[in-house]
């Protein structure tokens, strides 16, 4: 039943615009239109994105800056072995997805580890995606303090992830 929700639910949106004698294939042109200028607007911003990871994982700049920061993760109680998961997931969910289901293929799904990365992934965002596609939509060129929140908000849930896995697992 769960398959034809959508289908159902165009059929329905179709034929309430019918009844309503609305132009349908003129409105369904129209969305595609406009949804071909949000692209044309966010790409530019999602190609330097993209490109800046990549030259991250690249350059070994990850590896190194989770070196430095081990020692503050286990101080405060987070697995060092979710650092790049940690860095990664604010700039890349399909890098976080990618990094993820290697902490889990390499220490277990049920491993504190594992966990932690899956409780992670769930709890935070990627934010610069984020901010680019919804601030890039509407043309909002200087973000304010929407960055430096969600990455508050991103460690917390981080922080969230390690304490939670760690108390009830």
């Amino acid at each position: 039943m769960l398959d034809l929700l959508l289908p159902l639910w165009m059929l329905g949106v179709s034929l309430y615009a019918l009844a309503k004698k609305q132009d349908l294939y003129g409105a369904l042109l129209q969305g595609g239109k406009e949804g071909l200028k949000l692209i044309v607007s966010i790409a530019p911003a999602l190609v330097v994105l993209l490109t800046a990871v990549h030259m991250l994982r690249a350059s070994g700049a990850m590896e190194q800056l989770s070196l430095w920061l081990a020692p503050f993760c286990k101080a405060v109680g987070i697995p060092a072995e979710t650092l790049p998961l940690m860095l990664i997931r604010p700039f890349s969910g399909s890098a976080a997805l990618a990094v993820g289901a290697d902490l889990m293929q390499t220490y277990g799904t049920d491993s504190p580890i594992g966990r932690t990365a899956a409780v992670m992934l769930g709890s935070s965002e990627t934010t610069f995606y984020t901010i680019s596609v919804y601030f890039g939509s509407v043309g909002i060129k200087r973000t304010r303090y929407a960055i430096p929140a969600a990455l508050v908000a991103d460690l917390s849930g981080f922080l969230a992830a390690a304490l939670t896995t760690r108390l009830l697992g």
